[in-house]
């Protein structure tokens, strides 16, 4: 049965990221993400803020039963893959650099105005394209009630990209697993050799 890893990467207050937990299992099952949501808190995680992700409706509902209160922000470079699914191939470039502008904003205030700019722009070239940004306006739009200074680490799931084609390029190596045991240690052996890459790359 194919499986996948999962990683739970967090970002303090001070910007430092830390792997929180990891484990293997069915990503679409909500009874699965609880569960893994809950051993995070287990281990000491708490005060969660903002939960970033991919829009998995079972890690949705997880989130909102583990980590009551927290916010949920959408993955923006998702998002936009999505939206980019539905738009002519010619036309691709113009949507993604005008939704884009969004994100160029500094500040909250800012980042409200624009979007709905961009949303009526679109509206009358792509109006598929506009309903979906007005559908995920609250979740694309949470990482701007946080300080800019932490907005690239929480508006996407881009830091983790890196360790995820590690972890795949390693099972990849290996093929099949005789156990989920067997997968994690290798996660976590790349988990390890990442966390050091990272404190000696702070040390320079």
């Amino acid at each position: 049965m194919s499986q996948a890893i999962v990683v739970a990467v967090g970002v303090a207050a001070d910007g430092r990221r830390e792997v929180l937990g990891f484990d293997v299992g069915d990503t679409e099952n909500e009874g699965f993400w609880t569960s893994f949501l809950r051993s995070l808190k287990v281990r000491d995680v708490d005060g969660v803020k903002l939960v970033m992700s991919d829009a998995h409706s079972g890690l949705k509902k997880a989130i909102g039963t583990v980590f009551q209160g927290a916010s949920w922000q959408r993955c923006r470079i998702h998002f936009m893959r999505n939206v980019l699914s539905i738009v002519p191939k010619g036309s691709q470039d113009m949507v993604a650099s005008i939704i884009r502008t969004v994100f160029a904003q500094p500040d909250r205030e800012h980042i409200a105005k624009q979007f709905v700019e961009v949303t009526t722009m679109l509206r009358r070239s792509h109006p598929k394209v506009a309903a979906m940004l007005d559908d995920a306006r609250p979740d694309l739009l949470a990482f701007a009630g946080f300080p800019q200074r932490h907005w690239r680490q929480i508006w996407s799931t881009h830091p983790l990209e890196r360790v995820n084609k590690e972890i795949k390029r390693r099972t990849d190596v290996v093929g099949v697993f005789p156990n989920p045991a067997a997968l994690l240690r290798l996660a976590d052996a790349v988990l390890v050799e990442q966390h050091d890459e990272c404190e000696a790359g702070e040390r320079r």
